[in-house]
């Protein structure tokens, strides 16, 4: 729990002039624009100090891990599976988008279909690369069906995610995600919001605002070899922590004194 004088610290450390990047967009005259910037935002100050920046390295993973934790909040088991993913600016990103839509995009992505429609062993299931400047995640979280056990289901996402990492995607699921992922894309960019927060982030995280005329485009040119390719670079040879969720009705009863002494 941050405290009062920790948030205000945080803001007048980090909320700053040279520390943003102002967007505008819709139906204005260019030439109005720089009024609009000094009336509104002239009135803020840089300071002087300079802004502190993180850098911590991401430590490699040496080995698998597994975390258990229990709560009286869950009314179901969960898990989730996290690898480590590279930088949203890596080439990789493209097709680890389209190999999240074909995995979990919808009721028709393989995971929705083996694990909650065929097998019922869970209620949700999802797939998201988290990426961002620095490396991110990739991971797999799933709401157990109601008396299913964590080793049932980590079992069924391992098959799941060994078919992919071994036989790849067809043509046919990789036209599809290109479809969907595209078609909210392009959803997105036709209101306002969309197409300032897709010039943000092509201005700020990849440091090149034309990025947003192109990043469709590398999209549409991912192959499914591709898509293969990076999942094994990030799946198959990368370490894996896998937590487990659970309620607190599962967790195991501390033995009594009596009980060890016999």
């Amino acid at each position: 729990m941050s405290t009062l004088a920790e948030v205000r610290a945080f803001h007048s450390t980090f909320y700053r002039p040279d520390n943003a990047t102002l967007v505008v967009v819709g139906d204005f005259q260019p030439n109005e624009l720089h009024g609009w910037v000094e009336k509104y935002f002239g009135a803020l100050k840089k300071p002087s100090a300079k802004i502190p920046r993180v850098t911590a390295q991401e430590p490699a993973r040496m080995e698998d891990k597994k975390i258990v934790e229990y709560s009286s909040k869950a009314p179901l088991p969960a898990v989730a599976v996290t690898y480590l993913a590279p930088s949203i600016r890596s080439d990789d990103t493209p097709a680890l988008e389209l190999a999240a839509e074909i995995l979990a995009g919808g009721e028709s992505s393989r995971l929705y279909q083996s694990l909650v429609y065929e097998q019922q062993i869970a209620q949700q299931a999802s797939f998201d690369p988290d990426l961002n400047e620095d490396l991110g995640l990739l991971t797999v979280r799933m709401v157990l069906a109601s008396g299913k056990s964590p080793a049932e289901a980590e079992k069924a996402l391992g098959e799941q995610l060994s078919g992919i990492l071994k036989d790849g995607v067809t043509p046919e699921e990789l036209e599809k995600a290109k479809s969907r992922f595209l078609t909210g894309k392009l959803i997105e960019r036709e209101t306002n919001n969309g197409k300032a927060s897709s010039l943000g982030q092509a201005a700020v995280v990849y440091g090149d605002p034309n990025r947003v005329n192109t990043d469709l485009a590398r999209l549409q040119a991912v192959t499914a070899e591709q898509v293969k390719e990076v999942m094994n670079r990030y799946l198959a040879t990368t370490k894996k922590v896998v937590i487990e969720y659970l309620p607190e009705a599962r967790k195991p009863a501390v033995p009594t004194k009596e009980a060890k002494k016999s």
